[in-house]
C-alpha cells in the first residue's frame, strides 16, 4: 500500500516532528510511504476567504501531486477537511480535474481516522505516563466525523490517562484568519478552551490540528500556565520528549 503524506504548511514551518511522528505511524502500519515533492498549501486560506480562483489553482497542484497514490493521509483535520469536502464543490466546473478531484477526495485521510478506519492499528510499546486531555477540532468532528478515533489509539499508550474536559468539541477560536478579523470573540473563545483544560486537571493537551496547539498553547504561556501541548501523533509515536509545541 503505498501512501503519500500531506505534511502541511504548518507541520513543515513550526512543527517538522509531527510530521516524522507521521511517517513513523506509518510504517508502523506496513505502509510505503512517499512524500511528495511538489506539494504546497492545500488552499485553505484562499478558500475561506473567498479568493477562489487561487483556491482552484492551489487545489489542481495539489491533485497533480498526489494523483497516484493508493491513500493521502495528512496530520490536520483543517487540511484533510479541504481536499475532501471542498475540492470536489471547489472544481465542479473544470472538465479535467471534476473527477479527479473526486476520487482525491474519497482517498485522502486524517491520520487517526486512517490508522483506525482503514488500517486498524493498534499501537505497542508505547508508554506516556502522564495524564492528557484532548481538544476535538472543528473539522475533525463537523467535516470528518472524527471523534473516537483518537481516543481509541490513546487507549493502546501504556500509563496514559485521559482526564476529558468539558466543552472539548467547542471550537478553541482560531479559525484561521477568523481570530485576526473577530481578535476580541478569539481571545474569550481560547480562554473558556483554556479554563476547560486547567479544570480538566491534565498535565498534557493533545490534537490533531497544528493551528488549535499552537492557538492554545499561545494563551497558556501568556496565561503562565504550565499545562504542555503536543499533536497526538508525537505521543503515539513515542516521540513527546521536548518541551511541547510552542504558542503564537
Amino acid at each position: 500500500m503505498k501512501v503519500a503524506l500531506f505534511v502541511t504548511c504548518l507541520v513543515d514551518l513550526f512543527r517538522p516532528s509531527v510530521g516524522h511522528a507521521t511517517i513513523k505511524l506509518l510504517k508502523q502500519a506496513n505502509c510505503d510511504v512517499v512524500v511528495p515533492s511538489g506539494q504546497t498549501c492545500c488552499g485553505q486560506p484562499a478558500y475561506n476567504n473567498g479568493d477562489r480562483v487561487n483556491a482552484q489553482r492551489i487545489a489542481r497542484q495539489v491533485i497533480d501531486a498526489f494523483d497516484i497514490y493508493d491513500y493521502v493521509v495528512a496530520p490536520s483535520g483543517s487540511c484533510t477537511g479541504m481536499i475532501k469536502r471542498h475540492y470536489p464543490g471547489l472544481l465542479t466546473d473544470d472538465p479535467q480535474y471534476t473527477a479527479r478531484a473526486a476520487q482525491l477526495a474519497e482517498r485522502c485521510y486524517e491520520l487517526t481516522s486512517f490508522l483506525v478506519d482503514i488500517i486498524g492499528l493498534t499501537i505497542e510499546d508505547v508508554s506516556f505516563n502522564k495524564s492528557v486531555t484532548y481538544h476535538d477540532s472543528c473539522s475533525c468532528q463537523r467535516e470528518l466525523n472524527i471523534k473516537t478515533q483518537p481516543r481509541q489509539l490513546l487507549k493502546s499508550i501504556g500509563g496514559l490517562r485521559l482526564n476529558e474536559m468539558q466543552g472539548t468539541e467547542e471550537c478553541c477560536g482560531f479559525g484561521g484568519t477568523f481570530c485576526v478579523k473577530y481578535d476580541e470573540l478569539s481571545a474569550t473563545m481560547v480562554d473558556n478552551k483554556v479554563d476547560n483544560i486547567q479544570q480538566s486537571g491534565a498535565d498534557i493537551l493533545l490534537a490533531a490540528d497544528m493551528g488549535c496547539l499552537m492557538n492554545i498553547a499561545g494563551r497558556l504561556k501568556r496565561r503562565d500556565l504550565p499545562v504542555k501541548v503536543y499533536h497526538i501523533a508525537e505521543v503515539l509515536a513515542g516521540m513527546a520528549k521536548d518541551d511541547g509545541i510552542g504558542g503564537v
